[in-house]
Order: C-alpha cells, then sequence, then structure tokens
C-alpha cells in the first residue's frame, strides 16, 4: 500500500513538473514598476533566453514556471533597466585617463590638481576636463599665465565642464599655431586687451584637439570599460553616446560581439563629412547591443560659456550673441541628406536662436514626414511661438543642467527668457513624450540625480527652497518614463526594452529603496542593489 502511495506520488510529481514551463529566471516577492501602457504594477516575472517570458503575481509565476534560477526580492523595488538618452559614454572612460577637474571651487584647485597628476603621470601632453568658472569667487574665465609658469615645457589642454571651452597654455598655443592673426569660423579666441587669455571656445577648440596624440586601442578598450563599470554599477542597461567616430562604433561593435562589453549602446554617428559619406551608403545598423541610427549634429555652443546662440544680446555680456558652430548652409545641406535616408537627426540646440533655426529647418526639411523623431538635443532656451514645433520633434532633455545652471543661467538670459529655459513640462505637453539624460560627463553619471532634478528641480543642497520654476517640473511616472520606455523609444526601440513586458529584453534593476514613493529628498540617495542585462546579472563593485 505505502510503496502504491509513493509511486503514485512520483507520477503526480512528474506530471506537475512537466506542466510548468521552465524558466531561466524567476523573480519573485518584488515591488516591480513595469512601466508598461498602464503603469502597472506587479510581483514577480519569469526571463527565458534573455527575454520575459511572464510577468505578474507571485502566485500565479510560482505554479506555471520553474526555473533552477530564483530571487525573492524581499520586497525590494524592480524598474526597467534605465537609459541615458544623451552621454558621452566613451568620452566619460576617457576622462579616467585625464584629470578630473569637475567640482574645483577655484583656478588654485585647478592648478593643484594638475600638478599632482603630472607628478604621477609625466605625461607629453596634460589633458583634463570639469573646470568651471561659474563655481570659483571670481567667476571670470582663467587666464594662462599661471599655467605657463607652472608648465613651459608641456602642454596642457584643460576643457570646461560642458565640453564648449578650453584653456591652453603657451606651449599648445605654439603647437596648434595660434597667434593674433588666427581666424576661427564657429567660435572664439578669448583676447583681453589685445592680448590672447588662452581661452578657446568651441571651434577654436579643435586648433589644439587637432595636436593631441589619440589615445592607443588598449587605451580606448580600457576607456570603454570603466565606462561601462561606472555606468552598470548606478543603473544603466542602455546609453545614447552623442557623438562617435567609424572607429569608435567599429571597436564598441568588436568589444560587445567578442562578450567583452555587455550594456547596449544607441551611438549618434558624429556628422563629418566622411562619416556622412560612409554611414549614409551603408545604412543603419541594428546588432543585439549596439544600434546605429543616427547622426549627432551641433547648431551652436552652451550657455556656460556664452557660446550657445541667443537672438538677443547675453544679458551679461551685451553686444555678445554667442554663435552657430556650424555655417546655416551646411546644416540645411546635412539635414535634407539625412531626411532622404533612414537615419535620424539629433542636433545639439542650447540658445534660442539656435532653436528657432533648427525647429524651423526639421519642419521644413521633414515637410510632414511621419514618425522620424528628429530630436533636438538639450532644447535649453526656447522661444515662447516656437514651443508648437516641438509637436513634431523630439526633445531630449538632461534636468540636472535645470539644477546646476540656475545659479547663474538668470544672469545670462535675464528674467523673460529665463521663463523659456529648461521647461521640461511644456516640453512635454507639446510632443507627450521626452527623452531623459545627463549629458555626462558634463554632469554626473547617476540616474538618481536625474530624477530627483526632474521632479524636485533643486540641486542636492536644496536650492532653491521652492524649486526651480516647479510649473516644469516632471511628475514621478513621467520621469521614469522619460528615463525608460519614451528614451527607448526616442531610439525607436520601445518594442523591444524599455517597460517590463512578455516579449521585451530582459533589462532591469534592483533598488534599495522604492523610487516612486520615498520621501523625494532621499532619491540621490537610492543604491542599486542589482543590475541585469538580457537576464544576466551584472558584476557591480
Amino acid at each position: 500500500m505505502k510503496k502504491s502511495i509513493s509511486v503514485l506520488l512520483i507520477i503526480i510529481s512528474l506530471i506537475s513538473c512537466k506542466s510548468k514551463e521552465k524558466a531561466d529566471l524567476i523573480v519573485y516577492n518584488a515591488t516591480i514598476y513595469t512601466v508598461n501602457n498602464d503603469f502597472a504594477k506587479a510581483d514577480a516575472f519569469a526571463v527565458k533566453d534573455g527575454k520575459f517570458i511572464a510577468v505578474g503575481t507571485m502566485d500565479d509565476l510560482k505554479k506555471n514556471y520553474t526555473a533552477t534560477n530564483e530571487l525573492n526580492a524581499q520586497g525590494q523595488t524592480i524598474v526597467p533597466g534605465l537609459i541615458d538618452a544623451h552621454c558621452h559614454f566613451f568620452g566619460l572612460g576617457l576622462q579616467q585617463q585625464k584629470v578630473d577637474l569637475a567640482g574645483t571651487k577655484s583656478y588654485e584647485e585647478v592648478l593643484q590638481r594638475l600638478k599632482d597628476f603630472q607628478q604621477q603621470k609625466q605625461v607629453n601632453f596634460i589633458t583634463g576636463r570639469g573646470w568651471d568658472q561659474n563655481d570659483w569667487p571670481v567667476k571670470e574665465f582663467p587666464t594662462k599665465e599661471k599655467l605657463d609658469v607652472l608648465f613651459p615645457n608641456t602642454p596642457v589642454a584643460i576643457t570646461r565642464i560642458d565640453g564648449h571651452a578650453l584653456l591652453v597654455n603657451q606651449t599648445s598655443l605654439n603647437l596648434a599655431g595660434i597667434d593674433n592673426n588666427t581666424k576661427i569660423s564657429g567660435g572664439e579666441i578669448i583676447k583681453k586687451n589685445g592680448k590672447i587669455t588662452g581661452v578657446l571656445i568651441d571651434n577654436a577648440m579643435d586648433l589644439v584637439y587637432d595636436q593631441i596624440p589619440n589615445p592607443s586601442k588598449k587605451e580606448q578598450i580600457q576607456a570603454l570599460l570603466d565606462a561601462e563599470k561606472i555606468c552598470t554599477n548606478l543603473g544603466l542597461t542602455t546609453v545614447d553616446d552623442a557623438g562617435l567616430s567609424k572607429d569608435n562604433l567599429e571597436l564598441i561593435d568588436s568589444l560587445q560581439q567578442a562578450g567583452a562589453l555587455k550594456i547596449r549602446i544607441y551611438g549618434m554617428v558624429s556628422a563629418t563629412s566622411q562619416n556622412l559619406d560612409y554611414y549614409l551608403r551603408k545604412g543603419t545598423l541594428k546588432t543585439a547591443r549596439l544600434n546605429i541610427h543616427s547622426f549627432k549634429v551641433y547648431a551652436d555652443g552652451a550657455l556656460g560659456s556664452r557660446g550657445a546662440a541667443l537672438r538677443q544680446p547675453y544679458s551679461d555680456q551685451h553686444q555678445h550673441y554667442g554663435a552657430l558652430v556650424t555655417p546655416i548652409d551646411e546644416l540645411k545641406a546635412i539635414a535634407k541628406k539625412i531626411a532622404a535616408s533612414e537615419f535620424q537627426m539629433n542636433t545639439h540646440a542650447i540658445g534660442d536662436s539656435a532653436n528657432h533655426f533648427i525647429l524651423e529647418m526639421y519642419h521644413q526639411v521633414l515637410n510632414g514626414k511621419a514618425d522620424r523623431r528628429w530630436r533636438v538635443e538639450h532644447a535649453q532656451v526656447i522661444s515662447p511661438e516656437d514651443f508648437k514645433y516641438f509637436k513634431e520633434m523630439m526633445p531630449s532633455i538632461q534636468s540636472t543642467h535645470a539644477t546646476s545652471d540656475m545659479y547663474w543661467a538668470g544672469d545670462r538670459l535675464g528674467k523673460l527668457r529665463l521663463k523659456g529655459a529648461y521647461a521640461y513640462k511644456d516640453l512635454l505637453n507639446q510632443y507627450t513624450k521626452v527623452a531623459l539624460g545627463t549629458d555626462f560627463p558634463v554632469e554626473k553619471v547617476s540616474p538618481m540625480l536625474t530624477f530627483y532634478a526632474a521632479v524636485a528641480r533643486q540641486d542636492l543642497d536644496n536650492f532653491p527652497k521652492d524649486g526651480f520654476q516647479m510649473e516644469n517640473a516632471l511628475t514621478r511616472e513621467e520621469t521614469l518614463k522619460g528615463m525608460t520606455i519614451w528614451a527607448a523609444y526616442s531610439n525607436f526601440e520601445e518594442t523591444e526594452k524599455g517597460s517590463i513586458e512578455v516579449g521585451k529584453l530582459a533589462d532591469f534593476i534592483i533598488l534599495d529603496q522604492d523610487i516612486m514613493t520615498v520621501e523625494i529628498h532621499e532619491v540621490p540617495k537610492i543604491k542599486v542593489v542589482a543590475n541585469y542585462i538580457n537576464g544576466d546579472k551584472i558584476s557591480l563593485n
């Protein structure tokens, strides 16, 4: 009798097992924000072959699926893998090999970091990035005299935080052949009392950049691996790198194909004539982890270095309007070429003049073509009459720009223009979607800071007290969408990622606090417990 019962139990067990679908991973007992159309919540999902195969309740998942790997999330919060819709991923990696000048509070601190770096590294050409004169007691561009004394024979070229101004010493000027007779279009060689100060703006920087030795292939590979580690530790699973060369993209592809680089990359091709000719002839490229579907174009410079093109003069520097860094005829020619292809055009536009021209040009060139999703990167200062164009053009915005720029943006723009600046809700109301990013290493990489800045419109010192122009704050739901499904949409990838739904790629992260309910000022402190790309757990530091 006992033997018969045992046999019957075995048979029942076998039938039960056969009725359950085999998964690679089941995650249960979680607070899951799916970010589907209903912004529904779930508490369990199953993953197989790198995709979600079931999303729902813990009871249903346990009843219908089995897996060798099961994870009890112990109530922790899970959201789709985060997407940074505008960053400089490769640049972040290269920055790890240079002098880090971010957060310096004076020019003297900049000089000290340069001295310390050179004492350790003894490089032949000193480069770095991150200084911002707006954070110093004297909020003026530095000059090169002290650099000339400290480094009389070693060229120095250090980039402002926004990437649109460069401070160099005389040795670098000599290498680049820059003197009082040098002319530049789309940039400026800053002078004081008729003498070159060492500060170069926008296109003028290229004269020095052309003299800097290119990083070796080994250094480039290390840069990509370093950037991936930083990004995945902070919860990113996809990054949109805003400006890569053909060689950069081919190196990324080779590393991804070899399994050495796990993060997904939406690579915007730098719109040089060579890159345009090559990729327009070759066409778009889509692999499991790399998507080459767009060109990155520059209209103007940055507001912090007064290179953004304004329709009226800068409020704090009369008679100065900024400038377009790409000539109008060239911008139009590029747009027409891209419009005739499958590629997307993503244009950096900061000032109201640059945005006005780009928006009108997009409208004319596309001429009603549906679903091209051409993006305006930054869309930072918009004239009231130009918001209507964003019914057709997608805003790609960086919420931390508002919180880092607010200390001085009013000085640059004046009160009237400031109302149309960093106007994220107004932009959302036009297009109904916004893609959120950071522009790192201009800003910090952390997506938690992106989320916090979009919702609270304050910096980490809780300034300003009541938030910056709170009528343009985003809700938490809008912000999470902007960092997931809407960012995926901006990359033509919304059917494969950006939400936790059956059939989509199993990119997700686990957080130690609920980003949708925790007190908003606690959001910057949220930690990423785990990061999964394609259902595979990424090793975190």
